[in-house]
């Protein structure tokens, strides 16, 4: 996966901080969202994130996840494709 793929979250993932259903349990399962960065590295030194894939969703919320829990979104038909850019964009 690379920066700016379009990624869906496949595994259950609770999260406290989506902005709608704050400090509550919100299952973040079947959301998809832009991989926004991959943590590699600190200061040009190597590290070993745990949570190494930031991936922001619609609106403000974005959130740190494993590659286990994450796929990458096949994006075959065009029209697709760009309405992913444009909601990204928002």
């Amino acid at each position: 996966m690379k920066v700016g793929d379009r990624i869906r979250v496949k595994a259950s993932v609770v999260v406290y901080h989506h902005p709608e259903h704050r400090n509550e349990p919100f299952d973040i399962k079947g959301m998809e969202g832009e991989l926004r960065s991959v943590i590699r590295d600190w200061n040009g030194r190597p590290i070993s994130a745990n949570y190494p894939f930031l991936v922001q969703f619609e609106g403000k919320f974005r959130s740190h996840l494993h590659d286990t829990e994450i796929e990458l979104v096949a994006e075959s038909d065009p029209v697709v494709a760009m309405a992913a850019q444009a909601s990204a964009a928002l």
